[in-house]
């Protein structure tokens, strides 16, 4: 399927799982399988009904990206869990943890990301390759367990992949930020049509875009200034301007990452590309959790919005 005016891939790749290091914070890597294997499935207190597994989530998107790129190399999902949630079983009640056996422990995540990438699908920017990549995020904090069961939450999203770092470049419209569905048919619905309506050529022109513009160390300085303001800002202003998602030391990790980031730091002449800043803020929201990273994300292209009128800013 032509998407991208882009180089293809001819021979096959090395490379049979995409990336895990998208994603820092307090998450380990697990493998899919491992997953499926080793993690009990939550169910609805009221009724009894089974939640929608983060196994049977990976499958389904995985499963309708591999129908939607018919003839593209689909690598195998990179999966990140945080927040285990241990238990037993009824016949190890009572028995001190240290005695437990294996078959006695029960285990699941509550939050969990993953991504999967497609090589053959990709670009370079500013030397930087990137590859096509689908993901998502289930957060079970965000469902009422104790409940009967609802719609689910899921968050999905398709963008590129930063390969030099493994930062993601999440569009506007290649995210779905509260897609609620009930069954599995539902959930490969959405996400087909999510990569239906998806502009990959936009986006890489956005992204292509950046490169165009930079700023001096002064600007950064006025720009890291405003940033450590919002907070403070009346209501009334706040309302006026995008949100920001910044943590005060997620804005510190940018100022590090300016001088001293191996990929993206200022040049020589003290300035920094928007391409470089953008993937600044990026690496900055690794470092969040799970369930928040993704919005996070996004909001540094929203944020940055248009090049030119950051660059009038200042």
């Amino acid at each position: 399927m032509e998407l991208l005016p882009v180089k293809q891939i001819a021979s096959p790749v090395a490379q049979i799982k995409s990336r895990d290091s998208f994603l820092r914070a307090n998450t380990i890597s697990i493998e899919p399988d491992r997953l499926k294997a080793d993690c009990i499935i939550p169910s609805f207190a009221k009724d009894n009904e089974s939640t929608i597994s983060h196994s049977q989530f990976i499958e389904a998107v995985h499963e309708t990206a591999s129908q939607f790129f018919a003839g593209e190399t689909i690598l195998e999902p990179a999966v990140r869990v945080s927040h285990t949630i241990k238990g037993r079983i009824p016949e190890a009640m009572g028995k001190p943890a240290k005695m437990l056996t294996d078959d006695e422990k029960t285990v699941y995540c509550e939050r969990m990301a993953f991504v999967i990438e497609i090589p053959g699908i990709h670009d370079s920017i500013n030397g930087n390759d990137l590859n096509l990549v689908i993901g998502g995020v289930r957060a079970y904090n965000h469902e009422n367990l104790y409940a009967k069961k609802t719609a689910e939450r899921f968050k999905v999203f398709i963008g590129f992949q930063v390969q030099v770092c493994c930062n993601l470049c999440v569009w506007t419209d290649g995210i779905k930020a509260d897609l609620r569905v009930r069954t599995l048919h539902e959930l490969a619905g959405e996400v087909f049509k999510m990569l239906t309506d998806y502009q990959p050529l936009e986006q890489i022109r956005f992204l292509k875009d950046l490169s165009n513009y930079s700023l001096t160390e002064s600007q950064f300085a006025k720009l890291i200034g405003r940033l450590r303001m919002y907070p403070f800002l009346p209501t009334s202003i706040r309302k006026s301007i995008p949100e920001l998602l910044l943590t005060d030391s997620q804005i510190s990790s940018v100022v590090r990452g300016f001088y001293e980031d191996e990929n993206f730091q200022k040049d020589s002449s003290g300035e920094v590309g928007l391409w470089q800043l953008f993937n600044l803020f990026t690496e900055a929201s690794k470092g969040l959790y799970i369930d928040r990273y993704l919005a996070r994300n996004q909001c540094f292209i929203v944020y940055l919005g248009s090049s030119k009128r950051l660059k009038a800013a200042f």
